[in-house]
């Protein structure tokens, strides 16, 4: 059966019957770790936790039924849901109810905008945020989530604000903090810790999880001072639209919502390509997208948050042998039976290990090393050529970690995006113009290679970049001060200058008119591509520039 062109479940088309077992293993596993993950991203979202249940059944029944990954996980996210709390906060107005059915309605816009956007075939635009961009992103991000989730592992009251006013508030605090939480929040975290190094095929989360409730019920902790989750109603929540929203509240979210598929979409995509690599199978970007438009439809309507695939869920899934989405459908049936007859189970489950659990999860996120990797790739030479905009991978990784750090989630994402393209476009237009000298049969740049003579009346250069109408200008001033008196002939190299526009090509006019006026020649060799086929066209207009197969043959002319 398609849905168009598309399959629906197609990573269970030609399913065999030695996948089930691992697939039953993998889900179980999953499940073990989604359910305590769920209800902490949903404290996370500030909704109750039992909304990180509801969205995850919808979402995983979606996603494996229109998604083309084979192993990804979707459901709450850390990321997403610290982005749908400063979202709805301020648009709430401090009224529960509003909040969360703002929460649920940002589901449903935000599945609206995916399933569009991947009708639309709008999956390039992940290509956008690169690597850098994501990881300082994802760094800071889970420096907020860690920093907002202290006061909770310790008992304390904390503060709002961002980054670095909630950290001053938690040192604020310690005084106040209350001694039976902090000791049960640093246990659990120890444990998981623990357990995640040394027995990485054991649930950890699910087992801490187990063991603070016992703990909760046999200790008598909330007699104590020690929060617990509380009530959580059991059952599957009826379907439906949000109560008590209007239409303008929709369009009030329809901005925000973008981010939101921005940093789900980047995430999700970015876990299904890893294992689509590893299993030998392709991801379609559009098909991602309208996959998570469908999960996050479907958890908006029954009642759930925003939802995006997880790595470190697709990581579980991946490890413990899954082949398929069967998996997740796997997850999907026992979070049912969770909803069913396990909520009370989790109802004295203490806040502090909730916390215990999210930190846990966070920590792996906090990849340093990764930053300083970026900061390494530097030579002397790129130092010289673009400054401190040689390091342009770790500028845009720590812009966006410190746009996270100090405004919030989507402004740092948009910033490292911005600063990655602004440093792009500032090194494009301010190529490397290599005067070059010849060891036959090559033409070398004469900065890498000081031994080698140019010949004294020739200029010969090669422009390491396209020619467009940013550059055009820093390109002819190179060239003009690379020509001497006895300078007759001067030979651009274009072999690594893949394509030109009208403004370089007119600036080649007008370099050729006035080199021309004082007795030199200049001539273009070894163009490819669009640069010929501009240069072509151009010629017929009446701009031409002579053209020559090799640069041994500008020269001879």
């Amino acid at each position: 059966m398609t849905a168009g062109r598309w399959p629906v479940f197609g990573s269970l088309s030609g399913y065999r019957r030695g996948w089930l077992r691992p697939d039953l293993l993998a889900g179980v596993t999953v499940w073990a770790v989604l359910v305590p993950e769920a209800l902490a991203y949903a404290g996370i979202a500030g909704v109750d936790p039992v909304v990180g249940l509801y969205a995850a059944v919808p979402a995983l029944l979606l996603y494996a039924a229109v998604g083309s990954s084979r192993h990804l996980v979707v459901g709450p996210m850390s990321a997403t849901a610290a982005l749908s709390a400063a979202i709805v906060a301020p648009i709430a107005g401090g009224d529960p109810a509003r909040y969360l059915g703002l929460t649920t309605a940002l589901a449903l816009v935000t599945g609206a905008v995916a399933v569009l956007a991947g009708l639309a075939r709008l999956g390039f635009v992940a290509a956008f945020i690169s690597e850098p961009v994501l990881k300082g992103f994802i760094v800071g991000l889970a420096l907020t989530i860690l920093i907002g989730q202290v006061p909770a592992l310790l008992g304390i009251d904390g503060g709002s604000g961002n980054f670095f006013e909630k950290a001053a508030a938690v040192f604020g605090d310690l005084g106040e903090l209350q001694a039976a939480t902090a000791v049960l929040g640093g246990l659990s975290l120890a444990a998981v810790l623990v357990l995640r190094r040394w027995l990485p095929r054991v649930p950890g989360s699910l087992l801490v999880v187990l063991a603070g409730i016992a703990a909760a019920t046999w200790l008598e902790l909330p007699e104590r001072g020690v929060e617990v989750v509380g009530h959580i109603d059991p059952g599957l929540p009826a379907p439906g639209l949000p109560q008590g929203l209007a239409a303008h509240d929709y369009l009030e979210l329809l901005g925000p919502a973008l981010g939101v598929v921005l940093i789900g979409f980047a995430e999700g995509l970015g876990a299904a390509k890893t294992y689509a690599a590893r299993a030998g199978y392709r991801v379609d970007p559009n098909r991602e997208l309208t996959g998570l438009g469908a999960a996050n439809l479907g958890a908006g309507c029954c009642a759930g948050m925003v939802v995006n695939g997880s790595l470190s869920k697709t990581a579980v899934n991946g490890a413990a042998g899954a082949r398929s989405q069967a998996s997740g459908l796997v997850v999907a049936v026992l979070t049912v039976l969770t909803l069913l007859f396990l909520t009370g189970l989790f109802e004295n489950l203490p806040e502090a290990v909730l916390a215990a659990v999210v930190i846990a999860a966070v920590l792996e996120l906090i990849d340093f090393p990764a930053l300083a990797g970026f900061y390494r790739i530097w030579t002397r030479r790129l130092g010289a050529l673009y400054g401190p905009a040689a390091r342009v991978d770790f500028l845009a990784a720590a812009a966006a970690l410190a746009g996270v750090l100090l405004f919030d989630t989507l402004p740092g994402l948009l910033i490292g995006v911005g600063v990655s393209v602004l440093l792009l476009l500032y090194r494009a237009s301010r190529p490397h113009v290599a005067a070059l000298a010849r060891r036959d049969p090559l033409w070398l740049d004469r900065a890498r290679h000081p031994e080698l003579t140019a010949p004294e009346d020739a200029v010969v250069v090669r422009v390491e970049a396209g020619l467009f109408f940013a550059n055009a200008d820093w390109v002819a001033d190179h060239v003009r001060a690379l020509v001497t008196d006895r300078t007759r002939v001067v030979v651009l190299d274009a072999e690594t200058s893949p394509f030109i526009d009208v403004t370089a090509a007119r600036m080649l006019s007008e370099l050729s008119g006035g080199l021309a006026a004082r007795g030199i020649s200049l001539r273009v060799a070894r163009n490819v591509g669009q640069t010929r086929d501009v240069l072509r066209r151009l010629a017929e207009q009446g701009i031409e520039i002579p053209v020559y197969a090799t640069v041994d043959e500008a020269l001879g002319a």
